[in-house]
């Protein structure tokens, strides 16, 4: 059957089955959000496993002592933590009510990481307190963190993140070069109360290359430390493992084409003509890869079988000698399949020009990221009542803010047998950062609600739970 909602130029979601057999029942779907609003998020963790166990599997077919935290900022639900505390995995967090609430949902100290960009001193003092490993960013952060050691008579854990100075990664805000990092160990007294435990890095984008690099890289930064009679214990290269949302290489490609062959101004596929930042048939970097064929695990063998150094030496055989576990950090691929956003038509009109408009109860910030748009195709589930008959459209979603670029998605969608007031839209595999990462509730809009499967029904997140009773307190 042809669906009832496609982009002008298709890209097709990959759905999960759990997605399927929800979208089959749309009476169910239209229930689910008369009694908590719209948009909604629903989240079923069972792909997790799946997409834990294909790491896994990588870093024992090469020896690697390895262990993974779940990115806890791309997905701010309870059920999350659970499910990956379930699966044997740590949490990577970045706040203090992600740290309070991993230590109050029973996540133990040693399967909890720090790596907040910037850190308030009641973060420090919950993670020094509870002997958390904090991820050092900078020299006044460590600073900080030893005055407030001192204070509790403490020493404390922390992984020294490091900046690269390989010509071949770009600059990064993140962490200070080795040298700074070795020249503030050795000349500082003070830094006996540091337990340098492991090194940590962050590298945007996905490239497993560079990875093996500055693993390598880190893994001389250990040498020198044990030199000083530190004795850290891994190396950890943060998140942005690979996923992909589409199965069909040919949409994603064909996009990118059909986009660039168009004059500028014609909207038949972007509103205003807009290229997300692309230029010429390649792929935007301005946007999420939607479409790889390395993921997960395979991503993963091409950094452990990698010889960065050329010293005929993997990155795998690097690690086992110094006794180094290989820890990381994903979010949004562990989630991945994890997720779908419901949504419901509140209206169709046309612009002034007479260019047709579907609005949605939600905001733009609902369904994206930092990404400049999320290139997934919605599903439309015909739930309204129209008040007159239904007729083929073509038009683009938007949303709830006043202002004049509230545009839900930036592509223009395909409607072959309309779309009426009460419909309803699934955003599919929005669990890794899509419904929380810059989720506003301007207007003062309620944020969405997030419901998880639970014993067989759908129950409102303890997160969500939290939150009305801060609101009442």
């Amino acid at each position: 059957m042809p669906p009832l909602m496609h982009g002008t130029a298709p890209l097709t979601a990959r759905l999960e089955p759990w997605m399927e057999r929800l979208l089959t029942d749309p009476g169910l779907c239209q229930e689910l959000i008369e009694e908590h609003g719209s948009p909604l998020n629903l989240h079923d963790f069972s792909a997790m496993s799946r997409n834990i166990g294909e790491l896994r599997q990588t870093a024992e077919e090469h020896g690697t002592d390895f262990q993974i935290y779940l990115a806890r900022k791309a997905n701010k639900t309870i059920g999350a933590i659970d499910q990956a505390a379930a699966e044997g995995c740590g949490v990577d967090v970045a706040s203090f009510r992600e740290l309070d609430q991993c230590l109050k949902r029973g996540v133990p100290a040693d399967r909890l990481i720090v790596t907040a960009a910037v850190k308030s001193s009641e973060l420090l003092t919950l993670a020094v307190d509870n002997d958390v490993v904090l991820s050092l960013d900078n020299v006044d952060e460590a600073l900080d963190l030893l005055d407030i050691a001192a204070e509790s008579g403490r020493r404390v854990r922390v992984a020294l993140r490091l900046a690269s100075t390989n010509p071949k990664i770009a600059p990064t805000r993140f962490g200070l070069r080795a040298e700074q990092w070795l020249d503030f160990l050795e000349s500082a007294d003070r830094t006996t109360g540091l337990e340098v435990c492991g090194i940590h890095f962050h590298l945007n984008g996905y490239s497993a290359q560079q990875r093996a690099l500055v693993l390598a890289e880190s893994l001389r930064l250990i040498d020198a430390l044990r030199d000083l009679g530190h004795a850290p214990e891994f190396v950890d290269m943060g998140g942005g493992i690979p996923m992909s949302y589409l199965d069909d290489a040919a949409q994603w490609t064909g996009f990118w084409e059909d986009l660039a062959a168009l004059p500028a101004g014609d909207e038949s596929l972007t509103w205003k003509s807009d290229r997300l930042g692309a230029n010429g048939t390649e792929p935007s970097g301005s946007v999420y890869p939607y479409h790889q064929k390395l993921i997960r695990g395979e991503w993963l063998k091409q950094i452990l079988a990698s010889d960065s150094e050329g010293a005929g030496e993997s990155v795998a055989q690097m690690l086992k000698e110094r006794g180094i576990q290989l820890r990381c950090e994903p979010g949004r691929t562990l989630l991945d399949g994890c997720g779908m956003t419901l949504a419901e038509v509140a209206f169709v009109k046309t612009r002034s020009d007479g260019l047709p408009l579907v609005g949605l109860h939600m905001n733009r910030t609902q369904c994206r990221s930092t990404s400049a748009d999320f290139l997934v195709d919605p599903l439309l589930l015909q739930t309204g009542t129209p008040r007159s008959e239904r007729v083929a459209l073509s038009a683009f979603l938007v949303g709830a803010y006043c202002i004049e670029e509230e545009l839900i998605l930036r592509r223009r969608f395909e409607f072959p047998q309309g779309v009426a007031a009460g419909d309803l839209v699934a955003f599919p595999n929005t669990g890794g950062y899509l419904m929380h990462i810059i989720e506003s509730g301007s207007h003062q809009l309620p944020l969405a609600r997030n419901l998880c499967w639970d014993a067989g029904e759908w129950a409102q997140d303890s997160v969500d739970k939290q939150s009305i009773e801060m609101e009442l307190a």
